[in-house]
């Protein structure tokens, strides 16, 4: 199937996910586009990335990887970001992870959802991180949880009237894109963004290179899409 342009007569966007640095190995650059064009975009994560770094104890790694995951927002035009402090590796489907997903639905009352690939794994061989299927799913009924007043009514109470107006959730690194983004001129910001998780990358080794790693994969589904550059996503109609 041939890949379509992802929808942008839109003006608001939530990016929901897992850990520090899953928008950044790809959907970053769509995101720096898009706040250039004077769109807003904000983030919601569910842990800090606590476990994410062997060598460095949870309670020092969650600081540093909040700071990267600011900073790195920052490049890419986004300032509001907000953790949600559920345990990085440990993240559970659960009702109260709904409701906090269905409060920062209403709170931020988006156009757009955007979040990371959601299925078991990335692709042949390549196992999807358990956060990533959580959180994806959760996200996916927490858009009904936030326009029903029945559900969770407390939010009710907390003064978050429902919200109906969600177009469609796009999930980035799907082995099951069917959308692209043109990001031809933005990828250096998302380069730029990825750099910022400095000390989580150099945990990774010396051997990933993270230019090449972007540009490698823009240019592929550029080349699919039929653009210079491109992100794509999987897109779930709400």
């Amino acid at each position: 199937m041939a890949l379509l342009p992802l929808p942008e007569d839109w003006d608001r966007a939530l990016a929901v996910v897992a850990h520090p640095d899953d928008l950044e190995f790809g959907a970053s650059s769509a995101i720096a586009r898009w706040t250039a064009e004077g769109k807003t975009v904000s983030y919601v994560l569910a842990t800090r990335g606590e476990a994410g770094i062997d060598t460095i104890d949870p309670a020092q790694c969650g600081v540093i990887r909040s700071a990267e995951q600011r900073a790195s927002a920052r490049v890419v035009g986004v300032e509001e970001v907000t953790f949600l402090d559920y345990g990085d590796g440990v993240l559970t489907y659960s009702l109260g992870l709904r409701r906090d997903l269905a409060r920062a639905i209403r709170s931020h009352r988006p156009d757009v959802l955007l979040s990371i690939n959601h299925h078991a794994t990335f692709g042949p061989g390549s196992l999807n991180h358990a956060d990533h299927r959580v959180i994806g799913e959760a996200l996916l009924d927490a858009t009904r949880d936030a326009a029903n007043r029945w559900v969770f009514p407390e939010l009710v109470a907390e003064g978050l009237e429902p919200w109906h107006g969600l177009r469609f959730a796009a999930f980035g690194a799907s082995p099951a894109p069917d959308h692209f983004v043109d990001v031809t001129g933005y990828l250096d910001k998302g380069i730029a963004s990825l750099a910022k998780h400095r000390v989580y990358l150099e945990s990774l080794g010396g051997d990933f290179d993270l230019v090449q790693f972007l540009r490698s994969n823009a240019e592929r589904a550029g080349n699919e899409a039929g653009v210079p550059l491109a992100v794509t996503f999987e897109v779930v109609s709400l």
